[in-house]
């Protein structure tokens, strides 16, 4: 088998819904069953995603052309031939097929998932076979996508070859970097998607006493909190010092000295400042803090790291926004050892 053919990784859905139809049903199948027979939408992507955008008026605006893509590759860029990987959740094996046939409308088959491309299974082996980094590929978060770095280790796989790769030390840190940096992006974009304006406000309040402290809030209204979102003290009566003053801001754009200094200007001796963003702080701004120990900025990222580490005390509301759960990933340091 020649390996100058396209590769390709699918899920089966969140929870391995579609396991019995793929394994079983010798196929690979995609979802979105409102949008209809895909092969009768213009073959072009503006067509695909003007559909999901109509067979689906609550999506996200910014979801609408990612399910399109997807949807259109596994119509029209997918070829019979192609090769398509598919991580099992139901038996944690990785089984590899060929495609076998163009698209077809089957929803008598699976209502949920009425979208098929047959597929002949060529291999079945155990995740514990390749190596952590094609294996973090094939667990991208989208349903369908095509599959680049690790082509060789799959088709070694497909062609009886050893594929048992030992897992490099550089890998082990690549890996456990990448799993932390996609979940602060989806922190992030949850954050500025769920929680604008004072209710950004209320969910940082939240955070400060997760880690210990008591805080106070001005009542909202235009010039209401004078430039300060949120006290924050660590005694019972909110008296004693340090008194920390706390500006906050949901937008993702970067806050320059201008911003950082108003608030600086909010402080009485003795006073802290905090000045909380989703977004960044220009170099003026960092230069103007540096020269501070009563000021400290905390930008999108180290706002992410503090929500880690005091996740478990958030109530109920804010772990439904952020439904993140704890796993567990190699330590590079130790792993240097």
């Amino acid at each position: 088998m020649a390996n100058d053919h396209q590769m390709w990784g699918i899920h089966g859905g969140r929870t391995g819904d579609a396991d019995t139809l793929f394994l079983q049903g010798g196929c690979v199948a995609l979802g979105w069953h409102l949008v209809g027979d895909l092969g009768k939408l213009p073959a072009n992507r503006e067509g695909f995603k003007n559909r999901v955008a109509e067979a689906y008026p609550d999506m996200k605006q910014g979801a609408v052309p990612v399910s399109a893509g997807q949807l259109y590759r596994f119509v029209h860029e997918a070829k019979s031939g192609d090769i398509v990987v598919y991580p099992s959740k139901s038996d944690k094996h990785i089984h590899i097929g060929r495609i076998e046939g163009d698209y077809e409308n089957s929803p008598k088959q699976e209502i949920s998932y009425p979208n098929h491309r047959k597929v002949k299974w060529l291999k079945d082996l155990p995740r514990t076979h390749f190596s952590q980094g094609a294996l973090h590929e094939i667990g991208a978060a989208m349903s369908f996508f095509a599959v680049k770095t690790y082509v060789g280790e799959f088709w070694a796989a497909i062609e009886g070859k050893d594929v048992s790769v030992p897992l490099a030390q550089d890998e082990t840190v690549i890996l456990a970097s990448a799993i932390e940096d996609q979940t602060s992006v989806y922190v992030l974009k949850k954050l500025a998607e769920e929680l604008k304006g004072g209710s950004f406000e209320d969910f940082v309040a939240h955070l400060l006493q997760a880690m210990g402290y008591k805080t106070q809030q001005p009542k909202r209204g235009k010039g209401a909190d004078g430039g300060v979102d949120i006290t924050a003290h660590k005694d019972e009566l909110c008296i004693e010092p340090p008194i920390i003053k706390v500006q906050v801001k949901s937008t993702e754009g970067k806050n320059n000295d201008k911003d950082v200094s108003a608030l600086y200007g909010k402080l009485n001796s003795g006073e802290k400042g905090l000045f909380v963003t989703l977004g960044e702080f220009t170099p003026p701004a960092e230069n103007f803090a540096r020269g501070k120990s009563d000021l400290r900025l905390i930008n999108g990222d180290e706002l992410v790291k503090l929500i880690f580490q005091h996740y478990e005390k958030f109530d109920s509301r804010y772990k439904g926004i952020l439904p993140l759960k704890r796993v567990y990933v190699p330590d590079p340091e130790e792993a240097e050892e």
